[in-house]
């Protein structure tokens, strides 16, 4: 399998089946709300007044914002102690495995790669033991190196419009996505194309793409003119 710059993914092994590609933060494991758990156990508090980190946490004692370095090192250390603070969001345990019944399923996680170890012990924990790959780079580009030239179907989840807009660039004929909770800063989430399909929940998803495999397979099954 190819590689993309500074990220090799040849150790990726797909069937010849579809593919699901999904991000983990707020579309599989809660990060919002043990992020604000975490925060007030260090005697801050998150601000939802845009759909950003920095800017938006102050100090519990006097109310004043958090500089952005203070900021990082915290969203470091969350990542770090993650198996302590994150859970699984509703139903996706028991929904990702009967999808990976009849489709390849990859965890493609926007975080930094040393904090992978973390992240693939408490995916496996709750028993989603699924590829991962971590990386700050561009998913479109990922997804295309991952997918390739396969005529077989792709989907792709995220509750970032960038990353969804991303993968549309970069891969054709891709269901895209838009999964994300009901938190007070997802309500500041810039909207996604209106190509670009919502879902409400993960029950919805999966209906969503058990459609879209359908589909296609009816489309595979009707001979050539």
């Amino acid at each position: 399998m190819a590689c993309t710059p500074d990220l090799d993914v040849s150790h990726i092994r797909l069937g010849e089946r579809p593919l699901i590609v999904c991000d983990v933060d707020d579309v599989v494991l809660q990060f919002i709300g043990p992020f604000q758990l975490f925060l007030q156990s260090r005697g801050h508090a998150f601000l939802p007044r845009s759909f950003k980190l920095h800017g938006n946490i102050v100090s519990q004692a006097d109310g004043a914002e958090i500089e952005d370095p203070q900021v990082s090192r915290l969203i470091e250390e969350f990542f770090e102690a993650q198996e302590l603070w994150q859970t699984p969001l509703d139903r996706v345990v028991e929904t990702l495995d009967r999808l990976s019944q009849e489709a390849d399923v990859l965890f493609l996680t926007a975080m930094q790669p040393r904090f992978q170890e973390q992240r693939r012990r408490l995916l496996d924990r709750l028993g989603l033991l699924f590829p991962l790959l971590a990386t700050e780079q561009p998913k479109g580009p990922i997804v295309h190196a991952l997918h390739a030239s396969r005529s077989l179907p792709v989907v792709f989840i995220d509750d970032m419009a960038r990353n969804l807009h991303s993968v549309r660039d970069h891969v054709a004929d891709c269901l895209l996505i838009h999964l994300m909770p009901n938190s007070p800063v997802h309500r500041f989430a810039p909207a996604a194309a209106a190509d670009i399909t919502r879902a409400t929940d993960w029950m919805h998803a999966a209906e969503l793409i058990e459609a879209y495999f359908l589909s296609g397979a009816l489309m595979r099954a009707v001979p050539a003119a």
